[in-house]
């Protein structure tokens, strides 16, 4: 593409298709976080894994989502030499931090239908202000 200095340089620089295909490759599946009365819910968009392909874990109030999924292809002719073989290989991991008034020991995760839902409920009491006044001498 020849550059016209009389025309506007913008659409060079905001082009959609550059957008769009740098974050497409980021590799990290689209999240929803809901809060309501009760608890945090958070789903995630991953179709394509199995639900023993996932790691969830809690780690200093950080909920990390985590999945690896490797798959192997092989074609062999009919003296079993090998003619193709593919690999592909999936993976992510989201982090997010979690406020102090929820209950880590019971949230809970479901997978179905190419989504992963957690639900974090929140804790009955009502976390202590941590505010600490410092009087200066």
């Amino acid at each position: 593409m020849k550059f016209d200095s009389r025309k506007s340089f913008l659409p060079l620089i905001f082009n959609d298709d550059f957008f769009t295909n740098f974050f497409e490759g980021s590799g990290l599946p689209a999240a929803n976080v809901v809060e309501n009365k009760d608890e945090f819910r958070v789903e995630l968009s991953v179709p394509g894994f199995n639900k023993d392909d996932f790691n969830v874990e809690v780690e200093k109030n950080v909920l990390i989502i985590s999945a690896k999924q490797e798959n192997k292809q092989e074609e062999k002719d009919k003296e079993e030499k090998l003619i193709r073989q593919e690999f592909r290989s999936s993976s992510f991991s989201r982090s997010f931090v979690l406020p102090e008034n929820v209950d880590m020991e019971q949230i809970s995760a479901q997978y179905k239908d190419g989504v992963l839902k957690l639900s974090i409920p929140k804790l009955n009491k009502t976390p202590e202000d941590k505010i600490k006044r410092i009087e200066i001498e």
